[in-house]
Formats: structure tokens, C-alpha cells, sequence
């Protein structure tokens, strides 16, 4: 890592510690009385001390761990993804293509820097192949809804997640070298705006943006939070190739695409009739529920990156 890679986790872990002391007096406050919400706080907080930890290990081990590490949480977001939809027996030849041939087959396409077939690879050959494989059980019974399960599985577990790590194969004229703060600029600022929109949604939010969706989230949540995490994204240009300008305009779009992918998302959640993806990571359920946001910023983000500095 980079002397600005270093300074930008420094950063991160004072903010971190920062929240960690003020979860730990507000629980201090509240005294042995349960309080839901004040718990919810400090898991989350610890929660994110651990994923903070792993990415940073990560990306002090340089670009094979990276590529590693998203390999891993797609895995894991494709299990849970599969594991909320319903399968037959005739599925399992698609399933096991899914996990042991597209999955690391797509991360070593991005591992070697092959873009012109890890940017069709899955979209185009594997949703036509996925269809033959579960064709031939013969099974015909709600066979489109079981085909397009894992196709979509596929796309936002495994297609999207990868376009995350693929930022390495960029080759950017005057940031040779640094791509790695790429990823944490876009992990950051989507993750932010999540945070953000949660606790402005908390602080000033009356009027639900999607009831039937995300009851949560709201109008006041939704804008407070964009608009904090767009200046936060600009704010971080200096570990981007960009100006404070250009990054502004990219923070929001990005956090925007990470706003609808979440409601996309939850309208999944509520149609399989759960809350959460799973419980992997405390305080904020499933891999799913961490990465949502992510999985539709980052192709956009890695594609306008590619075409106007790539």
C-alpha cells in the first residue's frame, strides 16, 4: 500500500474508533435497561471494525489477495442468494455450473486482466448456457422463474461484485500504481451513503420513500444521505484520478445507482418474505445486505472510469 492508502485506513480507524467511543457511552448511559437500538449501533460499529480489518489485510497483501477476497464474497452472496429461491432437482447441473465453473472462472478472467471476456463472459454465454443445463432434466414446471433465478444470481452476486476488483486492470496514464484506492474510494463512498442515509433517516426522517419496499428508508434519509456522501466523494479526490468536480458528479452518481439497487434488492427480500439475506455479519444481516448498494455501482463506476481515464 501507498503512503495515501495508508493515510486514507488511518482515517477510517480514527472515525471507526471515534464511533466505537461514542456507542460505548451511549450504552454506558442507557444503563442495564435492553436498548434495541443502541445494541444495533455497536454491532454494527464492531461489525465494520472486522470488514475494515479484512479489507485492509487484503490490500496490504497486494492484487492476487483482493481478487481472492471478492471471490470469496461472491461465493458467499451467491449461497445466500440461491439459498431464498426455490430449486427443484433438474436445477442442480445450473447450480453447480453457477458455483464451480462460473464463479472462479469469472474471477480468473479478472485476475489476468482479460476484459473483452470478462465483460461478456457471464451475460452473454453463461445466460445461454445456464438454460440448456436445466432444460435437460426435463422438468418443465415454472422452468422460466427457476432459469432466471440463477441467471440472476449470477449478474448481481458474481458479474457485478467482480467489476470491483476488476478496477486493478485498469490502466489509467498518471495513477499507475494506486488502483487499489479505487476500490476503497468506491466501497467507502457507497458504504457511506448507506450509513448516512440510515442515520439522517433516523435523525429527520418522516415521509417513506418506498413502504412496500423498504419501510425504512425515507425522503429525508434519501437526501441527507446522498448529499452528505456526494461531499464526502469529493472531498476524497486527491486518492483519485479525478478533480473535485468530476468526483462529486461520479459520488453521486454512484450513490444513487447504490439507492436503487438496495430498494431492487429489497423488493427481492420481500418477495422471498425474509429481512434479511442471512445473518453472516452481525448488526447487518447477510453479505447481501452489505453489498447491495455496491453490486449496481460498480459496473456503472468501473465502465465510466475505463472510458474517460482508462
Amino acid at each position: 500500500m501507498d503512503r495515501n492508502t495508508i493515510m486514507l485506513f488511518a482515517g477510517i480507524g480514527a472515525l471507526l474508533a471515534l464511533a466505537s467511543l461514542i456507542g460505548f457511552v451511549l450504552k454506558r448511559r442507557s444503563g442495564d435497561a435492553d436498548n434495541p437500538v443502541i445494541d444495533n449501533l455497536n454491532a454494527r460499529i464492531n461489525a465494520w471494525w472486522v470488514m475494515v480489518a479484512v479489507i485492509g489485510f487484503a490490500f496490504w497483501l497486494g492484487h492476487a489477495a483482493v481478487v481472492v477476497l471478492f471471490y470469496l464474497v461472491s461465493f458467499f452472496a451467491l449461497r445466500e442468494f440461491m439459498t431464498l429461491t426455490p430449486t427443484r432437482s433438474s436445477d442442480y447441473p445450473a447450480l453447480a455450473a453457477a458455483f464451480y465453473f462460473v464463479l472462479p472462472l469469472q474471477y480468473l478472467l479478472v485476475g489476468i486482466g482479460w476484459y473483452g471476456m470478462f465483460a461478456i463472459f457471464i451475460p452473454v454465454y453463461i445466460f445461454l448456457l445456464l438454460p440448456i443445463l436445466a432444460s435437460l432434466g426435463g422438468d418443465t414446471t415454472r422452468f422460466l422463474e427457476r432459469a432466471s433465478k440463477v441467471q440472476w444470481g449470477l449478474m448481481i452476486a458474481v458479474f457485478c461484485v467482480s467489476h470491483v476488483p476488476a478496477l486493478l486492470t485498469l490502466q489509467i496514464p498518471g495513477f499507475e500504481g494506486r488502483n487499489l484506492l479505487l476500490i476503497a474510494w468506491l466501497v467507502m463512498v457507497v458504504q457511506l451513503s448507506d450509513v448516512l442515509q440510515y442515520v439522517c433517516g433516523k435523525l429527520a426522517g418522516k415521509r417513506k420513500i418506498a413502504p412496500n419496499l423498504s419501510p425504512s428508508k425515507t425522503v429525508e434519509g434519501f437526501v441527507g444521505g446522498i448529499a452528505l456522501a456526494t461531499l464526502i466523494g469529493a472531498a476524497l479526490f486527491w486518492i483519485t484520478p479525478f478533480s473535485f468536480w468530476q468526483a462529486a458528479l461520479i459520488a453521486l452518481t454512484v450513490n444513487l445507482l447504490g439507492f436503487f439497487g438496495g430498494l431492487v434488492m429489497s423488493a427481492i427480500k420481500r418477495d422471498r418474505g425474509v429481512k434479511d439475506w442471512g445473518h453472516m455479519i452481525e448488526g447487518h444481516g447477510g453479505m447481501l445486505d452489505r453489498l447491495d448498494s455496491v453490486c449496481f455501482a460498480a459496473p456503472i463506476f468501473f465502465h465510466l472510469v475505463r472510458y474517460w481515464w482508462g
